[in-house]
């Protein structure tokens, strides 16, 4: 198979598991990277035909019983020649096998050795089991997603296992990989899920501390508080979404005869959704096409202190052991690390890492 792509060239080594690392090693192969995937014999967790196992894709398989000595010995081999390794087990796990970071790094000094779990290598829950939902939870998302007066949502494993935790751990490996080119030493990518989706709340930390977000959970600009930021049935039995910034919210309204939310920006969003949402429902089957130009918005609510639901995440065990969410300057806030993946030989941050930026 001729590879192509600015990772062509690079080699991966993946010990199959489920989830968040085959998404991280479907990207990898994706971008160009020789990936082989190493399985047990019969498989693992399937959720289709092999053909429609769609994560795997991009890669060779072989199957090998880590159990067995001879099957180690094969995979350190492999190892020697790759320039990336990529594990999903429980903490301890790879060592037990003989396949943990120092035997690793001891035939291949050079390797990226790419970690992948829920709640990290090291905190009171590391070897705990968990889920998606279970690491949203702690993280503080969770919390951000629903409607007004209703419970929180779960968007499916999207958010946790896939954007805070592949995406996470590809950047990660990638970082490690430019460095080690320079420094002609691996290292080892601790991502953590409960981690990753720490930190892709830093915006909506920063708003809440600003006073720019609402504690209340369906109340603001971008969780279906607004009536311009929404998603409507239409006439049809189907669904639209409505998504308009100031400026262009007053001529988006105006094509959907909603005439004053035009002004929406000077009265609260909960007051003016549900006087108009009959409205939006009757007009949208003819609008299906509806373009909006992004504007900044030009109003600054008063300013609020962080709530108790974020800002209590901190103090918990997952996320304040692992420095995910720091107070500092008054506000609860993702570490500047970034907080995952980590890299210990190399640490990263904006100016503070996990040692140093003020708790």
């Amino acid at each position: 198979m001729v590879r192509m792509g600015p990772l062509s060239g690079v080699k991966v080594v993946e010990l199959a598991g489920i989830g968040p690392a085959p998404f991280a090693c479907m990207m990898l192969a994706e971008l160009g990277a020789e990936v082989l995937r190493i399985e047990r014999p019969g498989g693992g967790l399937a959720l289709g035909p092999p053909e429609l196992e769609l994560l795997n894709r991009g890669r060779r398989n072989v199957a090998l019983n880590l159990k067995d000595p001879a099957a180690i010995d094969t995979v350190l081999q492999l190892v020697a020649g790759a320039d990336v390794l990529i594990e999903g087990f429980r903490p301890g796990v790879a060592e037990r096998l003989g396949l943990g970071p120092d035997d690793c790094q001891a035939v291949n000094p050079k390797l990226v050795y790419g970690r992948m779990t829920g709640w990290g290598q090291d905190g009171p829950l590391a070897q705990s089991a968990g889920h998606d939902i279970d690491y949203l939870a702690l993280s503080g998302a969770l919390h951000l997603i629903g409607r007004a007066g209703g419970p929180p949502q779960v968007p499916v494993n999207l958010l946790g296992d896939f954007a805070g935790g592949s995406l996470y751990l590809v950047v990660g490996v990638l970082a490690a990989l430019v460095e080690a080119r320079g420094s002609g030493q691996g290292q080892v990518v601790d991502a953590a899920i409960v981690d990753g989706a720490a930190h892709l709340t830093t915006l909506i930390h920063g708003a809440l501390a600003g006073g720019n977000w609402k504690p209340e959970r369906g109340t603001n600009l971008l969780d279906t508080g607004a009536p311009f930021y929404d998603v409507y049935e239409t006439s049809d039995g189907e669904f639209m979404a409505v998504g308009a910034d100031p400026p262009a919210r007053s001529r988006g309204t105006r094509s959907l005869r909603l005439g004053d939310l035009a002004c929406a920006a000077q009265a609260p969003y909960r007051d003016l959704h549900p006087a108009h949402a009959g409205r939006v429902d009757r007009d949208l089957r003819r609008h299906r096409r509806l373009c909006l130009t992004r504007t900044t918005a030009g109003r600054r609510p008063p300013a609020s202190r962080c709530p108790r639901h974020l800002r209590r995440q901190g103090r918990r065990p997952a996320a304040g052991t692992r420095a995910a969410l720091l107070s500092h300057h008054y506000a609860t806030r993702p570490a500047a690390g970034p907080p995952g993946p980590a890299h210990p030989r190399s640490p990263g941050g904006l100016g503070c890492d996990r040692d140093r930026c003020p708790a």
